[in-house]
């Protein structure tokens, strides 16, 4: 990784140093290096060979490391696979302005880069950690809001910016069929009680190891609530047999899965209006996804 890309968000393995020897001095001798694919929220770097630095990008999302904080240790025991596990809790200091932690370093590739030994397998072994998840004690757990950027909560928050994507794309996408997708996204609301939700199943938080999943990272957008935006693997990822296996495994209603396109739709669409003049693989990705929405809900009606 170059020095220009060490730096974004003000952020540089300088920095981090600066932190640990101020915070933590007994890791002072580490070396601290940047992760080769970072994320966009947080940024990630290794220290010494057992551990991780993360830390906040912007103040949206600092709030989710006294989230992780708390709930991870408690979530750990009863999820089938790893977890990030937090070792200590950094304070603002040598000029950042956020909290920020240290965590054990988990072995493993993200799925989106990794050789994946069956992707029927590897979808029921996500499927059993989300239902692991929702199984999870909610008591004084954080209810989806702000804090998890509205996932869990009602898909309504987002109608408005979806509406407006689909306006902005005009006939580069069918936006009678997605319109359809999002209403019927729209008509439904979780009428069980609040369940954990992660709020972020993507390829990137999957790690893999030995061709099988062995971690889940990134619990920024966790809480309790609606498990519908859990489910947006799979059109993001899966596909054919892995997809059913997913969908069997996990074992929810219809118009769960109606509100899970909905979340799948909305960010699509919104990649594409923000993402495409810069990235065109991001585009076709994305215009990938949503013909796939597209298929799956005329294919379910």
């Amino acid at each position: 990784m170059t020095e220009s890309a060490d730096s974004r968000a003000g952020i540089d393995a300088a920095l981090v140093t600066r932190l640990i020897a101020s915070q933590f001095p007994r890791w002072s001798h580490l070396p601290v290096v940047p992760v080769a694919n970072d994320g966009w929220d947080n940024r990630t770097y290794r220290l010494g060979e057992e551990m991780t630095v993360r830390l906040p990008t912007a103040a949206g999302y600092a709030p989710a490391v006294s989230k992780e904080d708390r709930w991870l240790p408690r979530l750990a025991p009863v999820l089938p696979v790893s977890v990030p596990e937090v070792l200590a809790q950094g304070e603002p200091g040598c000029g950042y302005p956020f909290s920020w932690s240290v965590r054990r370093w988990i072995p493993g590739e993200a799925a989106d880069r990794a050789v994946i030994d069956s992707a029927v397998e590897f979808a029921v072994s996500v499927a059993e950690f989300i239902r692991a998840l929702q199984c999870s004690d909610t008591t004084e757990a954080p209810l989806a809001g702000a804090h998890s950027f509205y996932r869990g909560a009602a898909l309504r928050h987002y109608d408005q910016e979806t509406r407006d994507c689909l306006d902005a794309l005009g006939d580069r996408v069918d936006t009678i069929a997605a319109t359809a997708v999002w209403e019927n996204a729209l008509a439904s609301e979780w009428q069980d009680d609040p369940v954990w939700f992660h709020g972020d199943i993507a390829p990137g938080n999957l790690l893999i190891n030995h061709g099988k999943l062995t971690a889940v990272i990134d619990f920024g957008t966790c809480g309790v609530g609606d498990p519908a935006c859990d489910l947006v693997l799979a059109w993001t990822a899966l596909s054919g047999e892995s997809r059913a296996a997913f969908r069997r495994t996990i074992d929810l209603d219809n118009a769960t899965w109606g509100r899970a396109r909905g979340w799948a739709l909305w960010k699509a669409l919104l990649m594409l209006v923000d993402g495409q003049p810069t990235d065109p693989g991001l585009h076709v990705r994305n215009r990938h996804i949503v013909d796939e929405i597209l298929t799956d809900y005329q294919a379910s009606r």
